[in-house]
């Protein structure tokens, strides 16, 4: 018998946009070398190798959010632990505002995410890292 879904992805991403800030794409650019704002890039690395990131973004693969910004986990990184604003990307936009709203929800603020994501913030001319 197939699976009745009855929570959709593009409700969640919806739901989740109506939670969180969304930052418009060339507004973030100047959040690039922000000494108040942690964005964090939550796309897998081989899509990072692709594609390159925003200059000075962090790594962090969306499957290990949770565990990374609990400071309960053993897992737990001290970039989730500054008084800052985190915000979140990923290519299209959906991933991080899962993500951000997810953070939010576990306690970790302010949190936004970048509209549009990666693809937007390159079609919008925004620097880009390389990574070898």
């Amino acid at each position: 018998m197939p699976q009745n879904i009855t929570k959709h992805v593009k409700d969640m991403i919806a739901e989740a946009n109506t939670e969180v800030t969304t930052i418009p794409t060339k507004d973030a650019f100047a959040l690039v070398d922000s000494e108040d704002h942690v964005i964090v890039d939550l796309r897998d690395p081989r899509e990072i190798k692709r594609g390159g990131k925003i200059p000075g973004a962090f790594s962090c693969p969306r499957g290990m959010l949770e565990f990374w910004i609990d400071p309960e986990s053993p897992y737990h990184k001290d970039v989730f632990n500054q008084d800052k604003t985190y915000v979140f990307y990923c290519a299209s936009a959906w991933r991080s505002a899962l993500s951000a709203q997810l953070a939010q929800e576990m306690g970790l603020e302010p949190v936004a995410h970048i509209e549009g994501g990666f693809g937007a913030w390159q079609k919008a001319g925004g620097p880009i890292e390389q990574i070898e």
